[in-house]
């Protein structure tokens, strides 16, 4: 038993001593791994700062600098472990990370699919930082896009994570790719109102407003002959092409058109459907020369109701016209 602990007691201190005798290395291998992550860091800064200014740079210097970073600390990773082990050989750790790439791809097949589309979207610059997009159900301003995913900001103040896969596999409406965005709007007048009358005036109001550019100029088009209107389409351009501009436009058109067509008489109807009751107590039932289909008869004459017994003959009759046929 004495002679088992020995030998137990010879193997931890030898496990000391070498442990002992690595500590330098280890202190060493640490420094330098914290130098060269910190070196990363800065250069990442560095270049986010250098292409902060430049708009059509901003996701591009976001690429360089994570991998830049993701570079240099591999490179003091690998620095690293050959001074804690010197026997060590970056052949050796590639190697072994190409054999089991193909397992770590299919384990992490979706994280690496939402990276690599995160570096394309930065790269190829659908839309930035800031824009305003549409993306299925959701809509409001992008906040960051990360290798992973992209977060966009909604109007009603929500944050919204979305995978970069589905972004560059999937249509998106982006509203600020342009300086000029045209919006529009639908109004209905009355059959009896003059068309040409109320497009006038409708160019008139949107004239009249400083939002509403006037290079595109705006335009008032008939789209509809609806069941009781006419409706007119107001289409208008406005800058920048934000949300917010573009509401702000739309409420200052809607009010000024309403108020000018109401001044002028232009009526602008509310649905109306006309719905006529057929009596079938009359006479005249059937008879599609005369029956009325529920209009009044004004100067002609009114058919006389029919009777009840004469509606039980006409049943009856009719009842045995259809049994003697049965019976040939």
């Amino acid at each position: 038993m004495k002679a088992e602990i020995s030998i137990v007691w010879k193997k931890i201190q030898s496990m000391i001593d070498g442990f002992m005798i690595m500590l330098p290395n280890i202190v060493l291998a640490l420094i330098v791994f914290a130098i060269f992550y910190f070196v990363g860091r800065q250069i990442k800064r560095v270049v986010r700062r250098v292409t902060r200014h430049h708009h059509q740079a901003r996701n591009l210097g976001l690429v360089l600098g994570r991998l830049a970073q993701s570079a240099i600390v591999l490179v003091g990773l690998f620095i690293s472990l050959s001074i804690i082990i010197p026997t060590f050989k970056a052949g050796d750790l590639i190697q072994l990370l190409g054999i089991s790439g193909v397992a770590i791809g299919f384990a992490f097949r979706d994280i690496l699919q939402n990276f690599l589309a995160g570096i394309l979207i930065l790269l190829t610059e659908p839309f930035r930082i800031d824009d305003q997009i549409v993306f299925k159900n959701f809509e409001g301003t992008v906040e960051n896009i990360e290798t992973r995913a992209t977060t966009i900001l909604t109007y009603d103040g929500r944050r919204i994570v979305i995978p970069n896969a589905e972004l560059f596999t999937n249509s998106v409406t982006v509203n600020t790719a342009f300086d000029k965005r045209r919006t529009e709007y639908d109004f209905s007048i009355g059959y009896g109102d003059d068309i040409d009358c109320a497009k006038q005036l409708m160019l008139e109001a949107l004239y009249s407003i400083k939002e509403v550019l006037k290079d595109p100029a705006p335009d008032v088009l008939v789209v509809e002959l609806a069941e009781s209107t006419v409706n007119i389409r107001v289409r208008w351009w406005i800058t920048p092409p934000r949300r917010m501009d573009d509401m702000r436009s739309r409420d200052k058109v809607i009010c000024a058109i309403k108020k000018k067509l109401v001044e002028n008489g232009i009526d602008l109807p509310y649905p109306t459907r006309q719905i006529l009751f057929h009596d079938q107590t009359e006479e005249t039932d059937g008879d599609r020369s005369q029956q009325r289909e529920g209009w009044p008869a004004g100067k002609s004459k009114v058919p006389k109701p029919r009777s009840i017994g004469g509606a039980v003959g006409t049943f009856a009759q009719g009842r045995s016209q259809i049994d003697s046929n049965g019976q040939s």
